[in-house]
């Protein structure tokens, strides 16, 4: 293997790293871009190419020797070995960064395909960190996802349908799956999303939907084993297209020689969140706490409302009829304090600082019913990224 390649990609993130070790002043090279004075960039290009040319035999051996242990030959191990880590030019660090940013574009770690990561502890955090209010939907998501990918060969694909009141969070966790199972998230050859009324808008094209949809999901599912399906606005979804569903998450080993049982489905869906809703409206008027409720003690009225409902086709279809949902996951509505917290996050992501009476004055433009108490907010955490603008100097 040329070393020529791996060589110039070295001396370009050299560019871009803070300065030489033992020089970080916390300063980045973009920072010294934007500043008045051109030497202060040509001084540091200046310090990297020195830092680049300053580059020995031995820390190139040690550097193939982690990239390419397949091309590293005895002289180059013995380079290697001799060097330890000490590194006092570059720094291990250095050379962590630079093999987990080649290694986004080339495949190089230890698993069967470097595309899926599944980060269960990442998902753990985010969903304690970062979903307000969820505690259903937190436990149900978090054991169902790892419970699924650990046995070798599952009996069917994994079925999860998220239901509740628009902002409360639905989109949010299925995106927090696809960020933390796999590596290019949204962007992975191996996820694909669906959104009714954009991608099967007109029931007269059914038929060429239906066709469409499974070549998608069978060339998705080929060549990527554990494949993400999310499809929105899941009430509205055609029933015949619904229907061409069903085999794909039945207990089938394989259907026209493709195995599907390693893939995930994600329905999501408004249909049941006024069920949610009146199931904690009434805990709440009765003096108890929302964390106490159960899947028990939600979970068949919401899925016997989803049933009985003729506003959708959902319900009616073989997928629910014949329990090949796994889970029917419940987003409780949000109240006052989630909001703000939604807020908090909000400000956070974007490293804007915040007082406590700018997430109070966020939280109060949000409409809260019902009219009486105004406990839950009628948007939930929809708009607060757009609400923190007003706030700005």
């Amino acid at each position: 293997m040329s070393s020529r390649g791996p060589a110039l990609l070295l001396c370009l993130l050299l560019l871009l790293l803070p300065e030489a070790a033992g020089e970080d002043r916390g300063e980045s090279w973009w920072d010294r871009a934007g500043a008045p004075t051109v030497r202060k960039v040509g001084k540091g290009l200046k310090d990297r190419v020195n830092a680049v040319t300053a580059l020995s035999k031995k820390y190139w051996a040690h550097f193939a020797c982690q990239m390419w242990p397949q091309d590293c030959d005895e002289e180059k191990k013995t380079a290697s070995k001799s060097l330890g880590w000490t590194l006092p030019l570059l720094g291990q660090r250095y050379l962590d960064i630079f093999s987990n940013w080649y290694c986004h574009f080339k495949e190089c770690c230890d698993r069967d395909d470097c595309r899926i990561i599944n980060n269960i502890t990442g998902l753990e955090i985010d969903l304690s960190t970062r979903l307000h209010g969820q505690h259903l939907a937190r436990e149900v998501v978090l054991k169902s996802v790892k419970g699924f990918l650990s046995v070798p060969q599952p009996e069917k694909p994994l079925a999860l349908s998220f239901h509740g009141w628009s902002g409360t969070g639905k989109n949010f966790v299925a995106r927090m799956l696809v960020d933390h199972l796999y590596r290019d998230g949204l962007e992975s050859e191996c996820v694909q999303v669906f959104i009714s009324m954009l991608h099967f808008p007109h029931l007269k094209y059914v038929d060429i939907y239906k066709e469409k949809l499974m070549e998608q999901v069978s060339d998705t599912v080929q060549r990527c084993g554990q494949a993400l399906f999310v499809f929105d606005e899941a009430e509205k979804l055609p029933p015949s297209l619904l229907e061409t569903l069903k085999p794909l998450l039945d207990h089938y080993d394989t259907i026209r020689e493709v195995d599907y049982r390693r893939a995930i489905f994600l329905f999501l869906s408004n249909l049941g969140g006024n069920t949610i809703n009146e199931v904690v409206l009434s805990w709440l008027r009765a003096g108890r706490s929302r964390e106490e409720i159960t899947m028990e003690d939600l979970e068949p009225y919401l899925q016997a409302d989803i049933l009985k409902s003729t506003d959708s086709n959902f319900g009616h279809s073989q997928l629910v009829k014949e329990n090949l949902i796994d889970f029917f996951v419940p987003f409780l509505p949000l109240e006052y304090h989630h909001v703000k917290l939604c807020a908090r996050d909000a400000f956070q992501g974007r490293d804007l600082e915040y007082t406590e009476e700018a997430l109070d004055k966020i939280a109060k433009m949000m409409v809260y019913v019902p009219k009486e108490e105004k406990l839950f907010s009628a948007q939930g955490c929809k708009s607060i990224s757009q609400r923190i603008n007003l706030f700005l100097p």
